[in-house]
C-alpha cells in the first residue's frame, strides 16, 4: 500500500492513484472525506480508474477518539455511521486505530473496560457496513512511561480486548516496528490466523540502540537496517494466510524531506526488498 502520511508525501487522492501505479504498489491509502465529496457516476468513474491501473484499496483511520473523555468520544461517534456508509459506497473494507499505550487518568484496569465498550461501540457500526476493524498496539517501553498508568502495548493484551470486545469483525494491525519493541516472536505471529490481521506495517529500526531505549517515532525503512526479522514477519504472516494490505511505516525525516517523487520511488524499493525476503 502507499501510505501517503506515513512518507510525508503530500497528493490528492487521485495523484496518490497515479503515484501508486506508476511506482509498483498494489493498494492505496483511501482519502474519506474526499470520497464522500463524488457523486455515484464520480465514483464509479473512480472505481474504473483503480481497476484499470490494478489497485485496489487499503486501510482508513478510525475518525473516532478511544481514549477521548466522554463527551469528545460520543461527539466523534456521531460522525462513524455517515464515514462508514462513505466507505462501504467506496469499496474501502477495513478500518485501524491505534491504541495509545498509557493514560494520564484512567488506570489499566479503567482503560480496559473504557476499551472494551468503545471498541464494541465503534465495530457494531463498522460491521453493519461490512467493514473490519484493527487493533495495533504500540510496543515500545519508552511509550510506556509518557503517562501515569501504562497500558496495552503486546499482542496478548490486545487479544484479551478483542476477546473482551467480543465483535466479529474485529483484528490486529501487525506492525513489525512495534512487534519487535515488544519482545514478540515469530511464533507470536504464527498464533493467528490470516482473518485475524486486518493490515500490516513494516519498518525497521535505528542501528545501535538497544531494543528498550527504541522510540515509536523513530524508525527506518524496511530491511534496510536489519535489526528487525522483517523477512520472519512477513514469512509467518504468509504461512497464516494474510491477504490484506502491507504498508511501510518508516517516519523517517529523510524520507519526509524527499521531493514527492523520490520518496515515493524509495519506499517501492524498500517494500519490494522487504517482499523478496518472502521464501
Amino acid at each position: 500500500m502507499l501510505p501517503r502520511r506515513a512518507i510525508g508525501v503530500k497528493a490528492t487522492q487521485l495523484e496518490t492513484i497515479d503515484l501508486a501505479h506508476r511506482y509498483g504498489f498494489e493498494s492505496v491509502e483511501p482519502k474519506p472525506d474526499y470520497l464522500a465529496s463524488l457523486s455515484d457516476a464520480e465514483l464509479a468513474k473512480l472505481k474504473d480508474d483503480l481497476k484499470s491501473k490494478n489497485l485496489v484499496w487499503g486501510v482508513a483511520g478510525l475518525p473516532a477518539d478511544l481514549r477521548a473523555p466522554e463527551d469528545k468520544f460520543a461527539e466523534s461517534m456521531k460522525a462513524l455511521p455517515a464515514f462508514a456508509k462513505t466507505l462501504r459506497r467506496a469499496g474501502v473494507t477495513r478500518v485501524t486505530k491505534y491504541l495509545s499505550p498509557s493514560h494520564p487518568a484512567l488506570t489499566y484496569l479503567q482503560n480496559f473496560k473504557q476499551h472494551v465498550r468503545r471498541v464494541a461501540d465503534a465495530a457494531s457500526v463498522l460491521d453493519g457496513e461490512g467493514i473490519r476493524f484493527g487493533l495495533e498496539y504500540v510496543g515500545p517501553r519508552t511509550s510506556l512511561v509518557l503517562e501515569q498508568y501504562p497500558f496495552i502495548h503486546t499482542m496478548a493484551e490486545t487479544k484479551e480486548l478483542i476477546a473482551a470486545a467480543g465483535k466479529r469483525n474485529v483484528g490486529f494491525v501487525l506492525d513489525s516496528f512495534l512487534w519487535y519493541t515488544a519482545h514478540e516472536t515469530v511464533a507470536d505471529v504464527l498464533s493467528l490466523k490470516g482473518e485475524d490481521v486486518i493490515s500490516v506495517d513494516i519498518s525497521d529500526a535505528p542501528a545501535g540502540i538497544p531494543v528498550d531505549q527504541q522510540i515509536d517515532r523513530t524508525r527506518a525503512l524496511p530491511a534496510s537496517t536489519g535489526v528487525i526479522d522483517i523477512g520472519g514477519v512477513l514469512n509467518a504472516l504468509n504461512k497464516i494466510g494474510f491477504d490484506g494490505p502491507v504498508r511501510v511505516e518508516p517516519f523517517d525525516p529523510a524520507l519526509k524531506a524527499m521531493p514527492r517523487e523520490e520518496a515515493v520511488a524509495a519506499t517501492s524499493r524498500a517494500i519490494k526488498k522487504a517482499f523478496a525476503l518472502i521464501a
